[in-house]
């Protein structure tokens, strides 16, 4: 009887590294040996799992959408079922600082957004990504009173104001005050739902 590969652990792993260096020293400075020291692995196993660290950035797309996904899940598991509330939780996963932030994964999401500019690969992922986070506002708007083109309209200007926050935190840090870009954030997503009568 064969037995069992431990390639997807591995793959993980290295993912996990990837974030790791990625977080600290952006995309440029994520090499193969960082990598692999991250992950408690030698070089050789990154090369032998994955072609190039572009295939690893790939599946760290997938493994953060992964992770903001839960985060959203929880937030709106713990949230009141109120439309206003429910779209403060979708936003306070993304933005929101405290005990369950995740600045490793805010600084990963602006690397992979300027990359997404530079490779069409990345950007189809990232669309994605993207599309999915627009999709469940969408239906969060829906429950606010918002329909059709409306709600698609809003959840798009809810997405920009969370990229363009994470953004702006990690390119200007400083420039948004601690704290205040769930607030201005929600402040946007709230004037959208009284635009919408809901």
């Amino acid at each position: 009887m064969a037995r069992p590969t431990n390639t997807n652990e591995r793959r993980t792993e290295i993912v996990r590294g990837l974030v790791q260096v990625m977080a600290r020293h952006g995309w440029d400075g994520a090499s193969v040996a960082r990598i692999a020291k991250a992950a408690r692995l030698t070089p050789g196993l990154v090369h032998y799992h994955f072609t190039d660290k572009r295939e690893i950035l790939l599946e760290a797309v997938g493994a953060l959408e992964a992770r903001a996904a839960d985060r959203v899940v929880r937030r709106l598991a713990a949230a009141d079922n109120a439309p206003r509330a429910r779209l403060d939780a979708f936003i306070d996963a993304y933005l929101a600082t405290g005990r369950d932030s995740d600045g490793e994964a805010v600084s990963c999401w602006v690397v992979i957004a300027a990359e997404a500019v530079r490779d069409v690969r990345v950007r189809q992922a990232f669309d994605a990504t993207l599309r999915k986070m627009a999709a469940r506002l969408e239906g969060l708007f829906e429950d606010a009173g918002h329909s059709g083109a409306r709600a698609r309209v809003a959840a798009a200007s809810v997405v920009s104001g969370i990229l363009g926050a994470l953004v702006v935190a990690s390119s200007a840090p400083g420039l948004i005050p601690a704290g205040s870009a769930a607030a201005s954030v929600k402040a946007l997503a709230h004037a959208l739902v009284n635009e919408g009568g809901g």
